[in-house]
């Protein structure tokens, strides 16, 4: 047994105090922060944080010789009495893979916090922590009511339980019988019930997307036997992460009061929440087991994050939530997305999946020239195959049980070759269009797969000339925020962060200003601002470009088109 004890007594510092206790079995132990959190594909070098690092045993202090940037190595006696490592980690990084604590609150990514021990990476784990007045911690991994003590069976189990501290009031809930707890954050007390006041069915809305969830793989209860939902809630936010019992979700306030804000919200929670099969159990075989110190490189995480992308959208509907109007809108949001990012063709999906560590968690603004993210191409993969496999009298919600069943279940870690054989199975044809499909650059034949189920994209042209580039207005004056690539501005000469001074002598002050000064088919004189030189550049516009797509209904479909859109709509397979 490795005891932990966090102290989150001292808010207003930021520092959460860590002491580890442990037996030692070494005579040489290696210890060693990790460098990541599953879920969230980047080294994010969380030692940075960590400082007065110490250990001692029979009050003895013992040297740490440095191996590595987050490694170190000590001797302690195994016949001696329990050794001890204390140190101190900065909590000031508010996000769902890092550590946040200050006087209203306090989160902690426990992979951010804990450091491996040499050997005992499956022994017993105690979590115990001390915290400020009126607070009380919530935590995925079984408590102790006596001792109010968590135990993980391992190391793995205990870097997947987040920790979250604070005031809060827990709310409980049921999901097929299956305990659940609702936390929520946002900075003052009483953002729990400001949510509620402006929704007050949420819990009951989340329990039916958990319900919905739960029917796609074709299961009469959730996978985890205990789930823990925490919400921070901040003025601008949106993103989460995934754990096997729990997941931690952040939603901004103002999204709330947007016309799609609720239902977007409760995509986030299903995509969350169906990661406890897709993802943490049925799981790529390069993350069983995880390495938390270096990058594996992972090509199906289109599968795991794109799938995931694509059935969210569907969930709160199959809950009866939102209308199949709503669901069309959101689903052609995201493909309008996918036609306008050009980085689709110079990054196949496969490479999106394996580069994930260098380029989609550091994309810059000339990322959406070169890349195209798993999450977007891999949902219109998945919407190509869902539908492909209609075709077959199969779905994708059919493979997912599959897998499932022959490895979810089993937690035993799929390859890609598994993958490839799942899809085989329902629909043979699949296995030589699936691989195009990953390692090509070309598009799915998407307006051919839509008409099936009797929709279409529509083009909207923008109302002025193309230029290839976007303004923002900024305090040192107008800036060039993007710039296409093979655009009329990037073939002018301008770059990302030039200053546009005038346009054929007229100075412009607003990004609308320089929108409506374009022409198409004339030269234009285009006075820019570099690194405090002026320049001026020709620039050549193009006409309109298409500046978003709707998903529209095909007028006219046939009563079988639009039986096999009912069908698709419900996920039914």
């Amino acid at each position: 047994m490795v005891r932990v004890h966090l102290d989150l007594c001292d808010p207003q510092r930021h520092l959460v105090g860590v002491e580890l206790e442990l037996q030692p079995q070494l005579a040489r132990l290696q210890v060693q922060l990790p460098g990541w959190t599953p879920g969230s594909y980047l080294i994010r070098d969380y030692v940075r944080q960590l400082e007065g690092l110490e250990a001692l045993q029979d009050g003895t202090s013992l040297p740490l010789r440095r191996l590595g940037p987050a490694a170190w190595q000590l001797c302690p006696d195994p016949s001696g009495g329990p050794l001890t490592i204390r140190y101190r980690v900065l909590a000031t990084e508010l996000s769902v893979r890092t550590c946040h604590l200050d006087d209203q609150h306090g989160f902690l990514a426990l992979a951010a916090v804990v450091l491996e021990l040499e050997g005992e990476r499956w022994s017993g784990y105690e979590l115990s922590c001390s915290l400020p007045p009126h607070w009380q911690a919530f935590c995925p991994l079984p408590q102790d009511a006596a001792t109010g003590r968590w135990s993980a069976d391992s190391y793995d189990a205990l870097l997947d339980s987040p920790l979250e501290a604070g005031p809060h009031r827990a709310l409980p809930f049921q999901v097929a019988g299956v305990p659940h707890t609702w936390v929520c954050w946002g900075g003052p007390e009483g953002a729990d019930q400001w949510l509620l006041d402006r929704h007050p069915a949420l819990l009951a809305d989340v329990e039916r997307v958990c319900e919905a969830c739960c029917r796609l793989l074709g299961e009469e209860h959730p996978a985890a036997d205990h789930y823990l939902f925490v919400l921070h809630l901040l003025d601008q936010a949106y993103g989460g992460l995934e754990h096997d019992n729990s997941t931690v979700l952040v939603y901004g306030r103002r999204d709330f009061e947007k016309p799609n804000g609720y239902r977007r919200f409760l995509q986030l929670v299903a995509h969350e929440y169906l990661h406890q099969w897709n993802v943490r159990r049925l799981r790529p075989a390069e993350l069983t087991p995880i390495d938390y110190h270096r990058a594996p490189i992972v090509p199906s995480l289109w599968f795991a994050e794109g799938v995931t992308s694509y059935l969210d959208q569907f969930l709160p509907h199959s809950a009866g939530l939102t209308t199949a109007e709503q669901l069309f809108d959101d689903l052609g949001e995201d493909l309008s997305r996918y036609r306008l990012t050009p980085g689709r063709q110079v990054q196949s999906l496969r490479s999106s999946s394996q580069e994930a560590w260098v380029k989609l968690y550091k994309a810059d603004a000339y990322a959406a020239d070169s890349q195209v993210s798993y999450y977007l191409k891999g949902a219109v993969v998945a919407l190509c195959l869902d539908l492909h496999l209609r075709q077959h009298g199969s779905s994708l919600a059919a493979v997912l049980r599959r897998l499932w069943t022959s490895h979810g279940r089993w937690g035993r870690g799929y390859s890609e070759a598994d993958l490839l054989h799942a899809f085989q199975v329902e629909a043979p044809d699949l296995g030589e269009q699936l691989p195009r499909w990953l390692d090509g650059l070309d598009d799915p034949d998407l307006d051919g797969y839509l008409s099936t189920v009797g929709l279409q994209l529509e083009a909207e042209m923008a109302a002025a000339p193309w230029a290839g580039v976007t303004a923002r207005l900024d305090a040192g004056g107008l800036l060039a925020q993007r710039v296409w690539r093979h655009g009329p501005a990037e073939q002018a000469g301008l770059m990302v962060g030039d200053e546009l001074i005038a346009l054929d002598g007229e100075r412009l002050r607003q990004p609308e200003q320089f929108t409506a000064a374009l022409r198409a088919g004339s030269g234009q004189e285009l006075l820019i601002a570099r690194r405090g030189q002026l320049r001026t550049l020709a620039l050549q516009c193009a006409p309109p470009q298409a500046e978003r797509y709707r998903l529209k209904a095909i007028a006219g479909a046939s009563p079988d088109c639009l039986e096999r859109q009912r069908r698709w709509l419900e996920q039914v397979v």
